[in-house]
């Protein structure tokens, strides 16, 4: 992966001559990462982005030709410049891994440094957690939706650049797509590929069937044809068939399937199956696309829709929200001490959770399922028998839980500078994303109306930040 270390918001750096001017560029702090509300007014999201923050990170140094590009700027001083030049990251990194469900306030990631890195890097870890996790999360809504239909991710030409659109193949397989038909990105990332023809294709021919025949004859085991270039039924389907009869099955091989790209899919995939299945093609199967998402596919599949696999696009590459991952200061450490430091807002969404914190997911023992996750100060041990969970925006909610066991979630990413954690393959990631997310009651996984998981605050936890914001009222 290239250099991307100036990848910054300028800030950063006018930021760090004022540390440097005041002693303050090696002092440690601690920053989480987290974001505020569920997208798509969904139940949860996607842990994604790893893979980029790791690369950035891995490669973290500043150039002479960055460092000219500063001095220009008239503002650095020489000294300044001279530490950025020697600057390294030296600090820790712990995250929650890729393809976990995580919820609002929890911290997905922690980063301990020395304050110029920690300010250095918060441009890129966010901007790759946001967007991982973005499309990850859209990847596994789709997926879910399609009730157990593979779907074929074809985001290419929708996607934010070249470099973007790849990343984002990327995390759709994670999310639960089997195939993308992002070349680059199976040549990259060894992602499955998948594809036919455009419209242009069949118009390239004499006729449809002429258009079919011939893309028949090249790819014979293979031959998945698009039928509403002109019209599905009148057209479309009857020249498959025809091909089917005349070419296919006479050579020994058998029409693998048909790709509907317009018009209304309910009634035109009810419609064809009965045409292949009269002309005795049963496994002949339909793929479905067009501007389909979660919503969609929800409708026409209650509508009884006959699909056999789908072709998704802009809507799991480009969806039209933003993340919206935060990186905030928790603490400052001083002779090996955590000083705990808050963010006060008068929106109590965005005061933020003090301190050195974990997370701890609780599963029932007995049926698998996450029960709720618990945001507790480092150092606190959580009781493995007995535990009652607060909720912090109304302290009377509470929810005494037995017979559960316990998991931390954030796993150390860096420490002092070197990678140590063996990312995943992945279809590993996408394996791991499975499982991970049949731990989620189906109330908090739904489309509509989801039921809020719980992220609590553990009692110490909620003291401190009750102490912090009164100490904060009397300044």
């Amino acid at each position: 992966m290239e250099n991307n270390t100036m990848f910054t918001d300028y800030y950063e750096i006018t930021m760090s001559q004022v540390y440097f001017d005041n002693n303050l560029e090696e002092t440690e702090v601690l920053f989480d990462v987290f974001y505020r509300r569920n997208i798509f007014d969904g139940g949860y999201g996607i842990m994604g982005g790893l893979d980029e923050v790791i690369g950035y990170i891995r490669n973290f140094r500043l150039t002479d030709e960055d460092i000219y590009f500063l001095r220009n700027k008239g503002i650095f001083s020489e000294k300044h410049l001279e530490y950025l030049r020697k600057l390294k990251f030296s600090g820790d990194i712990f995250a929650i891994p890729d393809g976990t469900p995580i919820f609002p306030n929890e911290p997905v990631m922690t980063i301990r440094a020395k304050a110029t890195e920690a300010a250095f890097i918060e441009t890129a870890i966010l901007n790759s957690f946001n967007h991982g996790s973005l499309i990850t999360t859209k990847a596994k809504r789709v997926v879910n939706a399609a009730r157990n239909i593979p779907i074929m991710e074809f985001g290419a030409r929708r996607g934010n650049t070249i470099e973007g659109a790849t990343i984002a193949s990327k995390y759709a397989i994670i999310g639960g797509c089997v195939a993308t038909s992002n070349t680059l990105g199976g040549e990259r990332d060894g992602l499955n590929l998948s594809g036919t023809m455009a419209h242009a294709f069949i118009e390239m021919f004499p006729s449809e069937y002429d258009a079919f025949l011939a893309y028949a004859k090249t790819f014979p085991n293979n031959t998945t044809l698009l039928v509403d270039t002109y019209n599905v039924l009148k057209s479309g389907i009857p020249n498959a068939i025809r091909v089917a009869k005349e070419y296919l099955e006479p050579n020994g091989y058998r029409l693998k399937g048909i790709r509907i790209d317009s018009g209304d899919l309910a009634y035109l995939t009810k419609e064809a199956r009965k045409m292949l299945d009269e002309a005795g093609l049963h496994d002949t199967t339909i793929c479905v696309s067009n501007g389909l998402d979660e919503f969609k596919l929800e409708s026409i599949l209650s509508q009884g829709a006959s699909i056999d696999s789908l072709g998704i696009g802009e809507n799991i590459v480009n969806p039209k929200e933003i993340f919206g991952g935060v990186y905030k200061l928790v603490s400052v450490i001083k002779d090996g001490v955590y000083i705990p430091k808050i963010k006060i807002s008068d929106d109590t969404a965005k005061t933020i959770n003090p301190a050195y914190k974990k997370v701890y997911r609780f599963y029932d023992r007995d049926t698998g399922y996450a029960l709720g996750d618990v945001v507790a100060i480092h150092d606190e041990v959580i009781d493995r028998n007995e535990y009652t969970l607060i909720n912090p925006m109304c302290e009377s909610q509470t929810k005494t839980i037995r017979n559960y066991y316990v998991r931390e979630l954030q796993v150390p990413i860096f420490l002092g500078g070197k990678l140590v954690y063996n990312q995943p393959s992945i279809l590993e990631r996408q394996s791991y994303c499975d499982s991970q997310f049949k731990t989620l009651y189906p109330e908090v996984t739904r489309l509509m109306n989801p039921h809020t998981y719980y992220v609590d605050l553990s009692e110490n936890l909620l003291t401190l930040k009750k102490k912090m914001i009164s100490e904060s009222n009397r300044k």
